[in-house]
């Protein structure tokens, strides 16, 4: 199936009153080929739907639990395209993300993800490079190579060091993966476990190389909060037990626990 713009949707996961929403909407409905955008969120409130309404966006309402991981279920669930990016609320687009992402999934037999590289945005700055995104595209690099995209064992060996993959840059091939994606009672690693998970299907981890979106990092972003919270640890080591016994676990526990202390402002 060759996918165009009008199979791709942008949902907006949108919480409380963010300073950075209509930024991050804006972003998404500037891209170079047009495709569908919507918001999700599960604190409806009239911040959000007067910025929705002034774009003339459709807003859904999560009234079911709300946690992280079924937020993102719901949104993921709400768009009705077979290609579907959830855009976090404080994030930015490249105009050019959808346009690549097209390119990409087109000349894959059977995509499950796309992704891409991407800089950090910190007190308004676009950060192109720090230790942390070295890391990462030193993590990604063999996925660079389109045999090596749908391969289990190279997705799961770079997976067994950590999560490299930026979560918003995320562009899912839904009619290639299962109905839900994320697992409920994860605070920071509701998105390594659903790569974890969908790493052992059948199928390609498209990579893309080229920053395509901006992540911000700021006191206020979940990410933040939860490294903040020292909520990480438990969780990390959960995950490495999925590729590691317990006392490698442990020690890439460590390992990356300092490596994370990038991802707080001032660091």
């Amino acid at each position: 199936m060759m996918y165009t713009a009008q199979d791709h949707t942008f949902v907006v996961c949108a919480y409380h009153e963010s300073p950075y929403l209509e930024e991050s909407i804006r972003s998404a409905l500037a891209q170079s080929v047009k495709g569908q955008v919507l918001v999700s969120t599960s604190t409806p409130n009239d911040y959000i739907q007067k910025i929705a309404a002034h774009y003339h966006l459709t807003v859904t309402v999560n009234k079911g639990r709300s946690s992280i991981a079924d937020d993102w279920n719901h949104g993921y669930a709400q768009a009705g395209t077979p290609l579907v990016t959830l855009c976090h609320q404080d994030d930015l687009y490249k105009p050019d993300y959808v346009e690549n992402v097209l390119r990409a999934v087109n000349e894959v037999k059977h995509p499950l993800i796309f992704f891409s590289d991407y800089h950090e945005l910190r007190n308004g700055r676009e950060e192109e490079e720090n230790r942390l995104l070295r890391v990462k595209r030193r993590m990604l690099s063999p996925l660079k190579y389109r045999g090596f995209q749908s391969s289990r064992f190279v997705r799961r060996r770079i997976l067994s060091f950590g999560c490299p993959i930026c979560c918003p840059s995320v562009t899912f091939v839904k009619p290639n993966l299962p109905s839900r994606i994320f697992a409920y009672g994860y605070k920071s690693d509701v998105d390594w476990q659903a790569w974890e998970k969908l790493s052992r299907l059948s199928g390609a981890f498209v990579y893309c190389p080229k920053p395509l979106m901006c992540h911000r990092i700021h006191g206020g972003s979940e990410t933040s909060r939860v490294l903040g919270e020292n909520a990480r640890v438990g969780e990390d080591f959960e995950m490495f037990r999925r590729f590691w016994p317990s006392p490698v676990a442990k020690l890439l526990v460590k390992a990356y626990a300092a490596s994370q202390k990038s991802n707080q402002l001032g660091k």
